[in-house]
């Protein structure tokens, strides 16, 4: 038992554990050296001794006053401990609340993974430690995964305990994340970026069906207008042209993006207008009213436009696989090699670097931005 007192007054919190009395020095108030699981022992009431030591400091130094049973009370009652599987499902629940349906489902995949390598999650995170996270990373190389989605696996476990942290569920001493490096499990990808010239080619490339016309010009609108992503696009409506200027808010990043609207995107826009519609282009309707129903016909118009930007890139030799997102990428590359300063757009728009441009993006001056946008035609 911890004992507390305050002017005359005692109280008496159990550590939740028992020895045997001969194994216990009472006039030291310590194990004896005999005892089994000493230094434990000595370890766990050297904790809680500090524990409630920094509460008492915290008080006073508040000017908050407490008796016995108000520190005991609230050192019993701080924190609630919560598993390392119970702070993943609150996230994903959050996620999906929040409509973050991509980084709802790389969650999902790393809860998944992380029950099938351990069996189970129903362990606090001070059970994760260096030795645990060696092994994690050794399994998840059997299994034949890739060094890059290695790594979203150790950035999304790392995001939650992080989390975990925040909620003071574990001690910042015991992260493990200090010594083991995340960064390192890294690969440099291939550049997904073609020049000018390309794009032009893409641009004039003469579709013989309407997907084809259709994969050209989302891929050209998205060269235009920031390297807007494909998604983003999907949920375009009347409400974000003002003022000659695309005004929308990114739905993976939240920043509000102001784009100088180009002739050719305007041209776009107008060549698929529907007035029964109040998207900007032909990928949602209104028959899509949950954000299930959104989110499924997205992903299966992706599919269909970048199989068909995939076919159109090897017909005219381009030198990179054709995707929406190689219109991002160009996009940067383009305005980067025209000598665009760095601190407006950056050259690659890979995750960590995306949100740093979206932020220079939104800081500029529009007239910043409309200058260095000519350079893209």
């Amino acid at each position: 038992m911890i004992r507390i007192c305050k002017n005359g007054k005692k109280k008496y919190k159990s550590l939740g554990i028992s020895i045997n009395p001969i194994n216990w020095d009472f006039k030291k108030g310590k194990p004896k050296a005999k005892c089994p699981n000493k230094e434990a022992i000595e370890k766990l009431i050297s904790m809680k001794k500090r524990e409630f030591t920094d509460e008492i400091v915290k008080l006073k130094s508040e000017d908050k006053d407490f008796t016995t049973n108000t520190l005991a009370e609230k050192i019993s009652n701080s924190v609630k401990p919560r598993t390392v599987g119970e702070v993943f499902l609150a996230q994903i629940q959050r996620l999906t609340e929040e409509k973050r349906r991509g980084y709802k489902l790389s969650t999902q995949q790393v809860y998944n993974s992380l029950i099938k390598f351990n069996t189970h999650l129903n362990i606090y995170f001070s059970y994760i430690d260096i030795t645990w996270l060696r092994k994690y990373e050794t399994w998840l190389r059997k299994d034949g995964l890739a060094e890059n989605t290695i790594g979203i696996r150790f950035r999304t476990l790392r995001t939650i305990y992080n989390i975990a942290m925040e909620e003071n569920l574990v001690k910042s001493d015991l992260y493990p994340f200090k010594s083991y490096k995340v960064s390192k499990l890294h690969k440099e990808t291939a550049k997904r970026a073609i020049t000018k010239e390309e794009v032009n080619k893409v641009m004039t490339y003469q579709g013989t069906d309407e997907y084809s016309k259709l994969a050209v010009d989302l891929f050209y609108f998205s060269y235009l207008m920031g390297g807007i992503n494909f998604v983003d696009i999907a949920y375009l409506t009347k409400e974000n042209l003002i003022d000659d200027r695309l005004i929308y808010t990114r739905r993976k990043t939240k920043k509000l993006i102001k784009l100088p609207l180009q002739d050719k995107a305007i041209e776009l826009i107008k060549k698929h207008y529907n007035k029964n519609s109040q998207y900007l282009f032909p990928i949602l309707s209104s028959f899509h009213n949950t954000e299930q129903q959104r989110a499924n016909r997205v992903h299966k118009v992706i599919t269909k436009v970048n199989k068909h930007l995939k076919d159109i890139g090897k017909e005219l030799e381009l030198s990179v696989d054709l995707t929406t997102y190689v219109a991002r990428h160009s996009f940067a590359t383009v305005l980067k090699r025209s000598g665009v300063s760095t601190s407006i757009i950056s050259e690659s728009l890979g995750h960590s670097s995306e949100k740093i441009t979206q932020i220079y993006l939104d800081s500029f001056e529009n007239k910043q931005i409309n200058e260095a946008m000519k350079y893209l035609m």
